[in-house]
């Protein structure tokens, strides 16, 4: 084992020593030597191992500058080698932190960074086991003085448990994910609300009241399960879907996950009932020191006096090209809901657990049968660091759609091809094929802490009426380009605690289906005037209550009326429709 590590370091330190020992410098010009002999930025190198000796690839390394007001950075990965390199360092004092699950998170301070040096460190890993053993085991005649028997068990950023000795063989559980002193992370949450995020179909949440709830249980060590259910109380038309999703690293975004949805809706006292599952298996891993692949997929089985069935794979490669530069290459299917549960690495599990019994993909009619909406989208992006603060991303995608959904008004229609809803006179439409290449160029900006602003223009094809009104609205409907224009804000409002979230999306011309149906979910703008509010309520009962309240395409604009074969519809790209309630979390 020691060999190995000096092998490690001999190469990192014969590097250093190479170009330490260059006689060129004895040649240069005098103003070479004179540019040569001012500060400039230094570096740092270093490599992680675990507790006997072996490289650690993809262990995630973030250096912080600890200089008061610096507000520097940087996240790097190690390689193959468990090597790691950060170039151009402003000289001074760093914190290393080092994370990798199985592993707990490793802190180096007081790293000194010089100019024109690199700087050389090496960091040793202590597994969850090995600490858990330490724990277990009390110090035989060594003093203990305040806080030397405290050991901290971290998976993730995410979730942060922590086991702390109390002593007389007393083992707390609290939560690291917060500083002591403040409250824990909820690991409940309840909901009664009322209305439809998605009218329409039966494969989305009816219009109803409804009572959803999240659980959040750890199954030792890094395992985690989230529950999560929604029940309607509509006696006419009665819902009810469950979630269930596994977390064996305990993060999103940081490991693998695999979730199961079971949903069943009557559309009706006297009418079918819709049953479905899904099944999304996911997780991401590092290749190299700068890129990092993503990837998924689900299968979803639906049944409604017929079965329909879907296999939607996705992946994502991301690489790091420099400090500032980020590209990513993109296969996937079309969204169906808020977006692959990956995306949800930084936010709430129990939230991201909750919008899975929203997932299934539109369920539509054509010749009386049921069918999945599904398409793929290709894309290859290069996002930019502007500032601390903001970013500015372009690129460009190409959608091929087989089953477009189009949603309307309309009574009187063609039941094998026209899926209604029971709650109103709107439906959706299988709106047939679609094939376009688009671009979209998106600038996020964090004015403070507070505020962020979102701003995404896209260029791509959308379905559109066409002059020939003969046939029926299927033949009728052709792909045409369109520009759009939308921006969204975040805020908080100090005092009240209020947050907010409104954006708009226009449209360039007259269209019946999504522009940029991928990039609507990935940076939250939908089409027209969308609100939400977040209210939190004074306490007086158990847990943090807040109202509540979305609001889509609030001015009811982008209506189209076309008359067909079929007959008078009335086509919308979003229904307006509200969403509002109360939460409680525990």
């Amino acid at each position: 084992m020691k060999q190995r590590r000096l092998l490690h370091f001999g190469a990192i330190t014969l590097a250093l020593l190479t170009g330490v020992a260059s006689p060129a410098n004895a040649k240069l010009p005098d103003a070479q030597l004179k540019n040569a002999s001012k500060p400039g930025p230094g570096k740092l190198a270093g490599v992680v191992m675990d507790g006997t000796g072996t490289p650690q690839m993809g262990a995630t390394v973030e250096l912080l500058a600890e200089a008061t007001g610096a507000n520097i950075a940087r996240e790097l990965l190690t390689n193959t080698e468990g090597v790691f390199r950060g170039e151009k360092l402003s000289p001074g004092l760093y914190t290393v932190r080092v994370t990798l699950a199985g592993f707990l998170p490793t802190l180096e301070k007081h790293i000194r960074i010089n100019p024109n040096v690199t700087t050389v460190v090496r960091v040793q890993m202590e597994s969850m086991f090995a600490s858990l053993e330490q724990l277990r085991r009390q110090p035989v005649n060594i003093p203990v003085e305040g806080d030397d028997w405290k050991w901290v068990l971290r998976s993730a950023a995410a979730t942060r448990p922590v086991l702390e000795w109390m002593g007389d063989a007393q083992v707390m559980t609290a939560d690291a994910s917060v500083d002591r002193g403040v409250p824990r992370a909820p690991r409940a949450r309840l909901e009664f609300t009322d209305g439809a995020r998605h009218p329409g179909s039966g494969s989305n949440l009816v219009a109803a009241p409804a009572t959803a709830f999240a659980y959040d249980q750890k199954l030792g060590g890094t395992n985690q399960v989230i529950l999560a259910g929604q029940m309607s109380y509509d006696q006419e038309a009665p819902a009810g879907s469950i979630a269930t999703v596994w977390l064996p690293t305990g993060s999103l975004g940081a490991g693998p996950h695999t979730a199961l949805v079971l949903r069943e809706a009557k559309l009706g006292p006297d009418g079918p009932t819709f049953r479905g599952v899904r099944i999304d298996q996911g997780g991401g891993m590092a290749i190299g020191d700068r890129a990092i692949l993503s990837y998924g997929g689900e299968f979803v089985l639906v049944g409604l006096g017929a079965a329909a069935s879907s296999i939607r794979p996705r992946t994502k490669l991301d690489v790091r090209v420099s400090d500032d530069w980020n590209a990513t290459l993109i296969f996937t299917s079309l969204p169906s809901g808020p977006g692959p549960l990956e995306a949800d690495g930084e936010a709430n599990n129990m939230a991201a657990a909750l919008n899975e019994l929203d997932g299934f993909p539109t369920l539509l009619w054509r010749g009386g049968k049921p069918v999945l909406q599904k398409g793929w989208h290709e894309e290859v992006a290069a996002d930019r660091k502007l500032g601390a603060r903001g970013k500015l991303e372009v690129a460009a995608f190409h959608d091929d759609n087989r089953h477009v959904a189009i949603f309307g008004r309309g009574g009187d229609l063609p039941a094998g091809d026209y899926f209604q809803d029971y709650f109103s006179n709107g439906f959706a439409y299988d709106g047939g094929s679609s094939s376009s290449w688009g671009t979209r160029v998106a600038l996020r900006e964090k004015l403070d802490d507070d505020i962020e602003l979102t701003t995404v223009y896209a260029f791509a094809g959308a379905l559109a009426p066409g002059e020939d009104l003969n046939g029926v609205l299927r033949d009728i409907l052709r792909t045409v380009p369109r520009h759009s224009l939308g921006a969204s804000v975040s805020a908080k409002i100090p005092h009240a605690r209020t947050k907010v979230e409104a954006g708009y999306k226009w449209v360039s011309g007259v269209a019946v289906s999504r522009v940029d149906m991928y990039g609507e979910s990935l940076f939250q703008i939908d089409p027209y005037l969308h609100v939400g509010l977040r209210q939190p309520l004074p306490k007086f009962a158990l847990g943090r209550w807040e109202a509540v309240a979305d609001c889509d395409n609030l001015l009811a604009q982008g209506t189209v009326p076309v008359t067909s074969r079929d007959g008078r519809t009335n086509l919308i790209p979003a229904f307006r429709s509200f969403r509002g309630g109360l939460s409680v979390q525990f």
